[in-house]
């Protein structure tokens, strides 16, 4: 049997972290959207018991460190279910971008194994199952505008987005996540008024979500890549209505309320950056 995928990537317009656990796990507060820059994701299931995964990425993990495959394999052992997986994933998303590109791979490998295999989870089921994964994985089994807070798993439905374009700009610079997160200092964080924005969003008010969007993550990754911060400046000198790293970066986005802005924007920066997209929230 088989089925196709579509796994969307996602932006932070809102990401906080108000304090950490006594386990070291990190408490969100987060309101993200998924955005029409999808990768697609093959899965085929069969006689057999093993789980290959193929991508036309050829430098990404095909193994056990890939979330697809982690995302198989743990079904596998939960339902005690012995057939062949093959996960063939067309990757369009950036690679380590803080687009939660990996983490909706293995939305979708869940979505789309519970659908093959007949194991009635719903949504909410899937997202926890998810969490095991990565702390993206349970938005994203979801993928459409949404309240995140506690661990990633507890998920609150938001109004469809009012129309608006951005302007995607992932950088030729890594960062570790980990690393990031670890560097922390809870007491010096500058926090996101979340509910302001969650508030802006529910009432469809443009204007009133570009002005609450915020990052708190953004000065910690733009202290360690100048880069981040040099993109920032470019969407602020050619005119988006704010801009702001998604996730702990280096993905930074603009936004804009008209598509021809966007697209002055897009071929403003495309010069200084090979990966640029103009994207829309689905």
């Amino acid at each position: 049997m088989k089925t196709v995928e579509k796994a969307c990537a996602k932006l932070n317009l809102g990401l906080d972290t108000p304090f950490r656990h006594d386990d070291g796990e990190i408490e969100w507060e987060m309101l993200m959207t998924s955005i029409d820059l999808a990768d697609y994701v093959e899965i085929i299931t069969g006689k057999g018991n093993g789980i290959s995964v193929h991508c036309n990425r050829v430098f990404l993990p095909q193994d056990q460190r890939n979330l697809a495959y982690q995302a198989a394999l743990l079904l596998k052992k939960k339902f005690n279910i012995h057939q062949k997986v093959e996960i063939n994933i067309k990757k369009n998303i950036p690679v380590a971008a803080g687009m939660g590109g990996g983490s909706s791979d293995a939305a979708a490998v869940i979505r789309g194994l519970n659908r093959l295999w007949d194991l009635h989870m719903s949504n909410q089921e899937m997202a926890t199952f998810g969490l095991q994964l990565d702390s993206d994985v349970p938005y994203c089994v979801y993928s459409q505008t949404a309240m995140v807070t506690g661990k990633g798993d507890d998920i609150e439905l938001m109004p469809k987005l009012p129309k608006m374009y951005f302007v995607v700009v992932k950088p030729k610079v890594s960062v570790s996540t980990p690393e990031i997160l670890n560097k922390i200092n809870y007491d010096k964080l500058n926090h996101v008024d979340i509910d302001g924005l969650a508030n802006a969003v529910s009432t469809q008010d443009y204007d009133d979500i570009v002005s609450h969007m915020g990052n708190v993550l953004e000065p910690l990754s733009s202290k360690h890549h100048a880069e981040i911060r040099r993109i920032k400046e470019k969407f602020e000198k050619y005119g988006a209505d704010n801009a702001q790293m998604s996730g702990t970066g280096p993905t930074v986005f603009g936004i804009c309320k008209t598509e021809s802005q966007a697209k002055h924007i897009f071929n403003s920066i495309r010069g200084f950056c090979s990966e640029v997209y103009i994207v829309r929230p689905v």
